[in-house]
């Protein structure tokens, strides 16, 4: 199973075209889930689980592969199902996500499809806001949910979302002049706010939207308006896994469009690897980070806004 996920390196040609390769699962039921195989690391059947004490009921235990130790969260369990109850005819999906690896506990793994951003749409309003779904597609007809993986790491081990008082402090004092306005996008309720957050602790203004669709749409529109963008926000922080458009297409876009080309762009993504910062300079982003680390992404958003200021004196 785990050479499903040979040849990455073709799969990079995919990125900057608003495609993706998904692998396709199941969660005990007859419903088909996916993943983007760029946070794939293997997909194996369910090895031995060591029970970790005191730990939440959604991780399932402990796995030693390939050197490492790492832990495995049933997934089902963390979008509210039932556990995955025979552990022998169950697979293992290896990940890496926020900067850590972990692996998904899921009931069997169907095939890896090409498809495109374009196709994948954001859930339908009355899933509500506490649905697990980032967004849905159709494959061969069948819908196919894809998880918000970060909300169910969120509910499970938490999140530091709290910047270090001596940045806070360092930073209010060089925002007090004038408080920045950056554009926020992301398809991760949990992600948008932990953004959020972190930005009202340093002292920085948001507009928030879901996709990379809803954010070029944004800026058109203030452009449109005869706003002048470079003026009106300091940067865009983007996701770069989102429905309809991705956040390498949408930086694309944003350079092709002369009243908004040079806004400052940092991409901040649950996608970790080198890889992302070759993408940054292909597709002319200035900097990529991982999520989520608040003082990582504070720092690095207060550095891109001073770069912003030399560029646009008062």
């Amino acid at each position: 199973m785990a050479s499903m996920i040979d040849g990455v390196d073709q799969r990079t040609q995919l990125v900057g075209q608003n495609r993706l390769e998904m692998l396709l699962f199941t969660l005990g039921t007859t419903q088909r889930f996916g993943i983007n195989v760029f946070k794939v690391k293997e997909a194996i059947p369910c090895p031995h689980l060591t029970k970790i004490p005191h730990s939440h009921p959604v991780v399932r235990g402990a796995a030693h592969i390939r050197g490492t130790t790492i832990s495995v969260f049933d997934l089902a369990m963390g979008i509210g199902g039932q556990p995955v109850e025979d552990l022998s005819k169950s697979f293992v999906i290896i990940t890496e996500y926020n900067r850590s690896i972990q692996g998904f506990l899921v009931s069997s793994i169907d095939r890896i499809v090409n498809t495109t951003w374009a196709d994948i749409l954001p859930p339908p309003t009355a899933a509500g806001r506490n649905t697990y779904m980032t967004a849905i597609t159709r494959i061969d007809n069948d819908l196919v949910e894809i998880i918000d993986v970060e909300k169910v790491m969120a509910e499970v081990i938490g999140a530091d979302e709290a910047v270090s008082s001596d940045l806070i402090e360092n930073f209010s004092s060089q925002n007090s002049e004038v408080r920045p306005h950056i554009l926020v996008a992301d398809d991760s309720s949990v992600a948008r706010n932990q953004i959020k957050r972190t930005m009202e602790q340093i002292g920085i203004d948001t507009t928030i939207v879901r996709d990379g669709k809803e954010a070029l749409e944004q800026l058109q529109s203030w452009a449109d308006d005869d706003i002048d963008v470079m003026n009106h926000i300091s940067l865009l922080v983007s996701d770069i896994e989102m429905p309809e458009m991705d956040g390498y297409t949408l930086t694309t876009e944003i350079r092709k469009d002369p009243r908004i080309a040079g806004i400052k762009i940092l991409l901040h993504s649950s996608m970790s690897g080198t890889f992302n910062n070759n993408m940054v300079e292909k597709v002319g982003a200035d900097k990529f980070i991982p999520k989520f680390s608040p003082d990582d992404l504070a720092s690095t958003v207060q550095e891109l806004i001073e770069e912003w200021r030399t560029d646009h004196p008062e």
